[in-house]
């Protein structure tokens, strides 16, 4: 499923590249969010100890999918 950058919450899993690679990301915090860009936190793994945190921009009007 495919949502707009501006209506993603911290929380939600996403695909996204991060590290040159295409790869499910979970929402930490949502640094900025205004009419221009989208700015994430997010975590690369699903264990939270075992992953690094990466910050992700989008422009505010892009499609991201939604992991399962």
């Amino acid at each position: 499923m495919k949502i707009k950058a501006l209506n993603i919450k911290a929380g939600d899993r996403i695909v996204a590249y991060c590290n040159n690679k295409k790869q499910i990301c979970t929402v930490k915090h949502i640094l900025e969010s205004n009419q221009n860009k989208v700015t994430l936190s997010v975590f690369t793994s699903e264990h939270y100890r075992n992953s690094v945190l990466r910050v992700i921009r989008f422009q505010w009007d892009a499609l991201v999918d939604l992991a399962n």
